[in-house]
């Protein structure tokens, strides 16, 4: 059954971001067959990082769990930049890279923020596989990213 995605993030008191611009040679997101593949996408607001530094140091995994799922919110929209949301019938995949102060070891949780905003606006069909990646450093000095990987009605248009 297809969702109605900006009623349920109007339900959840969101609402879609404009779709970034990449920051690199890329787009934000690509559509092949049925799947739409997100370039990782890290906490913006207006243009700008929402918040910079390292998980456990700079970055409280609170606010890290909270700039996760801001990110996931972007890709929704980078998504829909390719296809209508409408047409989502599964994610299929989120992975979070995570800027990591040494002996931080709760990435899993915080990349948790994503898949929780996935099933939140898809119902059962949001929960996807998952991996969760800690690094020293990451694009902009950004605390996260994540990509998505969805997957489309067949019919669907763009």
């Amino acid at each position: 059954m297809p969702t109605d995605v900006r009623a349920r993030l109007a339900e959840l008191g969101l609402a879609l971001p404009e779709v970034s611009a990449p920051k690199g040679a890329y787009v934000p997101a690509v559509r092949s067959g049925r799947h739409i593949f997100v370039a990782g996408q890290i906490p913006l607001t207006g243009g700008k990082l929402t918040a910079t530094g390292r998980v456990g140091a700079e970055v409280s995994p609170e606010r890290a769990r909270e700039l996760s799922r801001q990110c996931a919110l972007a890709a929704l929209a980078a998504a829909g930049s390719v296809a209508p949301l409408e047409a989502v019938v599964r994610a299929v995949k989120v992975v979070g890279y995570v800027a990591s102060a040494r002996g931080f070891l709760g990435q899993a949780t915080v990349v948790d923020g994503a898949g929780e905003l996935l099933a939140q606006v898809f119902g059962a069909a949001g929960r996807p596989v998952g991996s969760a990646v800690g690094m020293d450093v990451l694009p902009l000095d950004a605390p996260v990213e994540i990509e998505v990987v969805l997957e489309v009605d067949e019919g669907s248009g763009r």
